[in-house]
């Protein structure tokens, strides 16, 4: 792989495993996050970690995801704070349709240089197209685009 790939994982995709597994696409996509956690564990992928992350993951009702959520944390090589390039940025993102806090999710990812920007979201995944400084895909897609 050469150099180590910089991703964000959204709010979206951290709570994935914690979604109904009955479903086939649901259950693809746990599979592939879990995939993906494992190799930033071993220091494949830089996890980049944001302001925005600790806000969305502090209002989670349930306790045990909330906990769960939090500690990977411990395992980004960066945590990005609100700057006014990051703000910026996410009102640039938000006048070409993404919702607020998805714009500030992504501005987090830009402007940490990461090379990718996960998510399970379809709203953000209809959009990806629209940006061209950074990829957006979701977990299935990531994995099979990093392995060809």
């Amino acid at each position: 792989m050469g150099q180590i790939i910089r991703l964000y994982l959204d709010n979206c995709c951290f709570n994935r495993p914690f979604d109904d597994q009955s479903q086939i696409r649901i259950r693809l996509e746990t599979e592939a996050k879990l995939k993906i956690q494992e190799e930033i564990r071993a220091g494949r992928f830089h996890l980049i970690w944001s302001y925005i992350l600790d806000y969305e993951n502090h209002r989670n009702p349930y306790q045990e995801r909330k906990l769960r959520i939090s500690k990977w944390k411990e395992y980004a090589v960066e945590d990005i704070e609100e700057e006014s390039l990051l703000i910026e940025t996410a009102k640039e993102l938000n006048k070409k349709g993404f919702h607020k806090v998805d714009s500030l999710h992504i501005s987090c990812a830009i402007i940490s240089n990461c090379e990718y920007f996960l998510t399970t979201d379809d709203h953000i995944l209809k959009r990806a197209s629209l940006l061209d400084n950074i990829k957006i895909n979701d977990p299935i897609g990531f994995i099979k685009e990093i392995t060809l």
